[in-house]
């Protein structure tokens, strides 16, 4: 049983990092056009935030969406985001000032 719980567990949190990765490639590449800010005038994060939560539920503050920007950012391969590590692990990595520490 503990051994399913951890497989769930896992999962979970594989689901999660994958998800947060594409909603901040989406952000970047959608909303910015590959800018690293968005124009003023584009659709800023707050109806983003609002959209997404009215739609999927919490967990999509400005704040988070800040942090899904920053992760793809940080990590704009698909393949290097290591998925043993959950998006606790990631928004800790992301306060590391240090880029190349980072890696």
């Amino acid at each position: 049983m503990e051994q399913a719980r951890g497989q769930v567990r896992q999962a979970v949190n594989t689901a999660m990092v994958q998800s947060y990765w594409e909603i901040g490639r989406l952000i970047v590449e959608h909303e910015q056009q590959d800018n690293n800010r968005a124009e003023y005038g584009k659709q800023p994060l707050q109806q983003l935030s609002q959209q997404l939560t009215e739609q999927l539920g919490k967990g999509f503050d400005v704040r988070n969406l800040r942090n899904m920007r920053q992760f793809y950012q940080s990590f704009p391969k698909r393949n290097a985001v290591r998925t043993e590590l959950s998006w606790t692990h990631y928004r800790t990595l992301l306060r590391v000032e240090n880029a190349q520490a980072r890696d």
